[in-house]
C-alpha cells in the first residue's frame, strides 16, 4: 500500500505547537525591543500580544 494512506490526513501528521518554542519566541521578541532602546522594566511588564504590536513599527517606538 504504501504511505498514501497515512499521509493523506494531514490534521493528523501535522505537529503540534510547543509551548516550550513559544517562550523561545516571547523571549526573542523581549531582547528585540531591548536592543531597539525600550528600557527592560517597561518591557518586562509587558504581555506578548503588546510586544508583537510593538515589534510590528519599530521605527515608531519612542527612544
Amino acid at each position: 500500500m504504501g504511505q498514501t494512506l497515512s499521509l493523506r490526513d494531514k490534521n493528523l501528521n501535522r505537529p503540534r505547537k510547543q509551548a516550550r518554542a513559544r517562550r523561545r519566541r516571547e523571549k526573542v521578541h523581549r531582547q528585540r525591543l531591548i536592543a531597539l532602546g525600550v528600557p527592560a522594566d517597561k518591557v518586562a511588564k509587558l504581555d506578548a500580544a503588546a510586544v508583537r504590536a510593538m515589534l510590528k513599527r519599530p521605527a515608531k517606538l519612542k527612544k
